[in-house]
């Protein structure tokens, strides 16, 4: 076939005709046939499960479309983006996942730029870190930024160098990660609303934190030192809580001990001297009864302790005779 040059639709079309032989008044049909065709083709689209559409029509946005099947105007009228509002999206600093799965493999090569750091007391740490979001206003994602992922990157690095400078590197190493994985999440969003992106942050967290490589053993010692003084100050504390409290409580036993002593001195003696005075007033009152009743109660408590008991007659002169009398039954 010889190579043919058009110079208008018109010429194209009955050059078209000749060549497949059809009479004129079918072609037309047929040109207007295929036409029908591709409109219509280009005019039903379908939205994933996972997905919204958003149409916008001479470049304005008209409106958001569900999952399914929806039709819109053809030829480039209303255009059609699909935008993913359920999938969670990950950013990953300092390292990239080569291979996911069950023995998953890393890469750490060509990214120290990103993960160097300065902390806040003058230490070089190698930080990793994942951004995990997703869309919640595909709107405003679509008109407000121009690249996402871009933009989310320069934040996220940028928020994550400022965070970590306040910090020093063993609150960065070990007690406040978590802090400062909130601290940089809620940056991170706070910039992103002021954008009016439509991005939701889900997750900021800090993988690998390190020393550089250089300096990882002078860490590891000064690690070691400070885990063996925590080691003791545990120790001590613990020495602490078993004496301290121990010795507390025999103190108040023994104050309470004194206490009760001291009480129960005080309420003899009470008592004593109230059975004095009865008995100095009993006494005034009547002298010989009081005399006899002392006597009495003298004898009473007396006699119960007495291993022997001698009764004499008053008219012997002297217990001399009976003791001799004792002595030869023996």
């Amino acid at each position: 076939m010889e190579n043919m040059d058009y110079n208008t639709p018109e010429e194209f079309l009955r050059q078209t005709r000749d060549i497949i032989n059809i009479p004129n008044k079918y072609f037309i049909w047929i040109v207007w046939g295929i036409l029908l065709l591709v409109t219509l083709g280009s005019s039903f689209y379908s939205i994933g499960p996972d997905e919204v559409g958003i149409i916008r029509r001479f470049g304005k946005y008209a409106t958001t479309t569900s999952p399914g099947l929806h039709w819109k105007l053809p030829l480039n009228i209303d255009k059609l983006n699909k935008v993913k509002v359920t999938y969670i999206y990950k950013e990953e600093f300092g390292f990239r996942t080569m291979q996911p799965g069950v023995s998953t493999k890393y890469s750490h090569k060509g990214y120290l730029d990103e993960s160097s750091m300065l902390t806040g007391d003058l230490n070089v740490l190698i930080v990793d870190w994942i951004v995990q979001y997703k869309i919640k206003d595909p709107v405003k994602l679509l008109f407000n930024i121009r690249d996402p992922r871009t933009t989310i990157r320069d934040i996220s690095e940028s928020v994550m160098r400022q965070v970590v400078g306040d910090y020093s590197v063993s609150e960065v190493l070990t007690t406040r990660r978590l802090e400062v994985d909130q601290s940089v999440q809620d940056k991170i969003q706070e910039i992103l609303d002021s954008y009016e992106s439509g991005i939701a942050i889900l997750t900021v967290k800090l993988q690998d934190v390190n020393p550089p490589d250089q300096v990882k053993p002078s860490f590891n010692e000064v690690n070691e030192a400070k885990q063996e003084k925590e080691k003791m100050i545990n120790q001590a504390w613990e020495q602490y809580n078993k004496l301290i409290p121990r010795a507390k409580g025999e103190a108040e036993k023994t104050i309470r001990e004194a206490e009760g002593y001291a009480l129960q001195r005080v309420n003899t003696a009470q008592g004593e001297a109230d059975r004095f005075e009865a008995t100095w007033n009993a006494y005034k009152t009547a002298k010989e009864v009081t005399r006899k009743r002392l006597y009495l109660e003298t004898l009473s408590e007396v006699l119960p302790r007495a291993s022997k008991i001698y009764i004499l007659d008053p008219r012997e002169k002297s217990i001399l005779p009976l003791l001799q009398l004792e002595k030869k039954s023996e």
